[in-house]
């Protein structure tokens, strides 16, 4: 049986709290070998269901942050509450965090959020999930001051080619990636995965579909960003974590692989980036 991983979801999102279990069950049985759940520090009530939901069911682990669209809303407390969540045995990552310049959010607050977030997550020796869109300059120059690139080309190269290497750096994931690909080959360096999301799917996303093929396969990963985004032939409904095997799919053809082989490497590639061992 093929596996699969769904590498950001929103299950706690009012669009699922008709159906949540039924959606659940579905992503149990399409293989999903694990989903990783993105809680909202600023709303109690998200971080509650998030960890309710991975709590209760064996393949869900969790992240939480404040995101550019909530930045404006950043309280000590909240930042006190991520800090804390690090004790949580399935607390894998800070996010989603970053830059949105998309919508018209404060950018003097997005910034100051994000780098207080980038600081918290070194503190506490967890990776990254960065939401950029539209602000891939800034967002680039902030983590290449604030992360430690590798000291050469060759030893990233290095790195690429042998990912179970001890000292490959794992700074996070660029959710959604929307970004060129120079933007992926610079982060790549600092230590990043890239995911993509049903819109790789999309007619008109052939520059996803280009930047896509030139990633190593060792840093790819999947996601479905659920209930948004979903793959075509889906597109304009509610997304879920089952539908993940389309963006799954999509990289595989990209790739010139079979479907079960990319979808082991990206279980394989998640389980490495979390620590979390055997991935299958």
């Amino acid at each position: 049986m093929t596996r699969f991983v769904d590498s950001h979801a929103h299950l706690d999102a009012a669009q699922f709290n008709g159906d949540r279990e039924a959606v659940i069950a579905r992503a149990q049985e399409a293989g999903l070998r694990y989903v990783l759940l993105i809680a909202d520090l600023t709303r109690p009530e998200s971080m509650r269901a998030v960890i309710d939901l991975v709590e209760r069911h064996q393949n869900f682990y969790w992240a939480a942050g404040i995101d550019p669209h909530e930045s404006a809303k950043a309280q000590e407390e909240h930042f006190q509450t991520l800090a804390e969540a690090a004790q949580h045995p399935k607390f894998l990552a800070v996010g989603e965090i970053g830059l949105d310049y998309y919508h018209d959010y404060p950018r003097d607050d997005q910034k100051r959020v994000f780098l207080r977030q980038i600081e918290l997550a070194r503190e506490i020796e967890r990776p990254i999930i960065i939401h950029c869109r539209d602000a891939w300059s800034d967002v680039r120059e902030i983590l290449r001051q604030r992360l430690r690139p590798h000291d050469d080309n060759a030893a990233c190269e290095a790195s690429l080619a042998a990912p179970e290497s001890s000292d490959e750096p794992r700074a996070g994931i660029l959710h959604c990636f929307t970004g060129a690909v120079e933007d992926a080959r610079e982060l790549l360096t600092l230590g990043f995965y890239v995911s993509f999301a049903g819109n790789i799917t999309y007619k008109k996303a052939e520059n996803l579909r280009e930047a896509a093929r030139l990633i190593p396969l060792q840093r790819l990963l999947s996601e479905t960003d659920c209930p948004y985004l979903a793959p075509v032939p889906h597109r304009g409904e509610r997304n879920e974590p089952a539908r993940v095997r389309e963006v799954t799919c999509e990289l595989a053809r990209l790739h010139g692989l079979p479907e079960d082989v990319m979808g082991r490497q990206l279980v394989e590639n998640f389980a490495r980036l979390f620590e979390l061992g055997k991935g299958l």
